[in-house]
């Protein structure tokens, strides 16, 4: 007899050790990753094959295809991914997502107390992170098959529930109505839940105690793949129309994917039933279905890894597809800073490489203030005020996303379970966007002493004008090898940083010199000189500046050596 109640509880206490689990596993892979999360997003493309690659791996260290496709969104609405790049790496995350189906068919749910107890002392009590992360990785598998055991024990009793096997029968998805019905309960519970890997583990609960059969169990799976992209839809709410329209494609991608299968639906049962070893009706001594947990697993993954082979080709036509579908708005605008969602809700891992990825496009935004301010300089060039006008508005976005970088940032490190080595590394990044906001104030300080040279009409001596220029171009072409091995992330030429900018120390002081020299000639007036002065000082200030960002992004080498 059911107990309502008592198979309530034990269900969902079940999910909740069973999504511990999850999470637990999901932090101690990123934190053995080290910065390979990090490199695989730096290394996307134009290549759809890689992109493909990158959103499989890291769904695989993070065992969620949600919290990818949530970083793809963010990354697409600061700019920093174009469309067809955010496609592709969802649709290796959709890949990436079915490795929870083979941990969950591995069978050896019995042994998830074992497994807890082999790893829960190193994990507690180890002092070095590593061995910490591997042991937290052992009780994170034991947790997720220990709740799947749970889970399984609580759905028992509903293989005999006559009212429960009646509403079975309506749902045996033998016919399109009763397919159509299991995919929207699919589709629905994942929603709620919001984890497409806890509603897999369910569904291969209530498979593996026989409460429902493979084609049922099929159906729901499809659903769970459509449900799962509302997530994505959420974090694209009030973003940029790149942010939607990549969420949106996540959601096209699916749905025609799934509907797809539906109409083949008792051929694609079969094939699977031929593929996977082991008839999925099976029943043991127990009477548990032993192999259809595989079964759930190979139908999820050939539907996911077909899907993405065949739509390869057609990234474009995705693409355009999308975008018809969400036209771009006349006036608005491009996507700015912008992180999707809550910090809490993002891996530290993929929050840092988020991080990373918007500091390299703050340095870009002052490279080019440099250079306007630069071409600002030449009293000569026609239509030169514009330079001015582009110099502040850069330098108006790095203050925000400055600002951004260090709540963000923060944030981060306050709700998520940070290794030494990634708050070293969030600390770096802040310290890095506060030296570049810095250059990019005093880029547009040395306009705005050009504005006082134009406004009074006041002029330097031919010598003044050549060694102003010279520091400039010097200045910035410093910037620019400093910014060369940043984007390289490249810390060997240190020992040549710190020579070039005693090199740059001492060009200073020359043109120092022979500033006061032509001022005791009277070649300078007052407030010109007064000018000269504070441009020069600028300059400077941006090469010190400069070598403080070098500093911050390479702390770590700098200590060692």
């Amino acid at each position: 007899m059911i107990e309502p109640f008592k198979m309530g509880y034990t269900a969902i206490g079940g999910l909740g050790v069973f999504i511990l689990g999850m999470k637990y596993l999901s932090d101690s892979l990123q934190m053995l990753s080290g910065g390979l999360i990090r490199k695989a997003i730096s290394s996307v493309t134009t290549n759809r094959i890689l992109a493909v690659l990158v959103g499989l791996f890291v769904t695989t260290f993070v065992q969620s295809s949600s919290i990818t496709t949530v970083m793809v969104v963010g990354l697409a609405n600061a700019g920093l991914m174009q469309l067809t790049q955010a496609i592709g790496v969802i649709l290796g995350a959709n890949i990436g997502t079915t490795i929870t189906g083979w941990i969950l068919a591995v069978k050896i749910g019995k042994y998830g107390l074992l497994l807890i107890a082999l790893g829960v002392f190193p994990m507690l009590f180890s002092k070095n992170e590593r061995v910490s992360a591997t042991a937290k990785v052992i009780v994170a598998l034991g947790l997720i098959f220990f709740g799947l055991e749970i889970m399984s024990g609580a759905y028992k009793p509903l293989r005999s529930d006559e009212a429960f096997m009646n509403l079975m029968l309506t749902l045996d998805a033998q016919s399109l109505l009763s397919i159509l019905g299991c995919v929207a309960i699919g589709c629905l519970m994942t929603m709620i839940i919001q984890s497409s890997s806890a509603m897999l583990g369910i569904t291969i609960a209530l498979a593996t105690t026989g409460a429902i059969p493979l084609p049922t169990a099929i159906a729901l799976v499809m659903g769970e793949n459509i449900g799962t992209t509302i997530t994505a839809q959420f974090a694209a709410l009030g973003g940029s129309i790149l942010a939607r329209r990549a969420a949106m494609a996540h959601s096209v991608f699916n749905v025609l994917g799934v509907f797809i299968i539906i109409s083949i639906f008792s051929t694609y049962v079969g094939m699977i039933e031929k593929f996977v070893p082991g008839l999925s009706s099976f029943v043991d001594t127990e009477g548990n279905r032993p192999y259809i947990a595989a079964h759930i697993a190979m139908a999820h993954t050939f539907f996911n890894v077909t899907a993405t082979l065949v739509m390869l080709p057609f990234l474009n036509k995705l693409a355009a597809l999308v975008t018809r579908i969400i036209p771009e708005k006349m006036g608005s605008e491009k996507g700015s800073f912008k992180y999707i969602g809550a910090p809490g809700t993002i891996p530290v891992a993929m929050g840092i490489s988020m991080v990373f990825e918007e500091l390299k496009r703050m340095q870009g935004r002052v490279h080019k203030a440099l250079r306007h301010a630069g071409s600002f300089l030449q009293r000569d060039l026609k239509g030169r005020d514009r330079f001015y006008r582009k110099v502040t508005s850069l330098e108006d976005e790095t203050d925000v996303i400055q600002h951004e970088i260090t709540t963000f940032t923060v944030t981060l490190m306050q709700a998520g379970n940070a290794s030494n080595d990634q708050s070293d590394r969030a600390y770096s990044y802040v310290r890095a966007a506060d030296e570049l906001e810095s250059i990019a104030d005093y880029a547009a300080s040395l306009c705005s002493y050009m504005k006082r040279l134009d406004k009074y009409e006041l002029d330097f001596s031919e010598e003044g004008w050549k060694d102003l220029i010279n520091f400039h171009h010097e200045v910035f072409a410093f910037f620019t090898q400093v910014c060369r091995a940043f984007n390289d992330e490249d810390a060997s030429s240190t020992r040549k940083i710190y020579d070039e900018a005693n090199r740059l120390n001492d060009l200073a002081d020359t043109i120092r010199k022979a500033h006061l020299d032509r001022m005791k000639e009277g070649t300078c007036g007052a407030l010109p000189a007064l000018t000269f002065s504070d441009m020069a000082v600028a300059l400077r200030r941006i090469k010190n500046h400069t070598v403080n960002l070098h500093e911050a992004l390479f702390a770590e080498n700098l200590s060692s050596s």
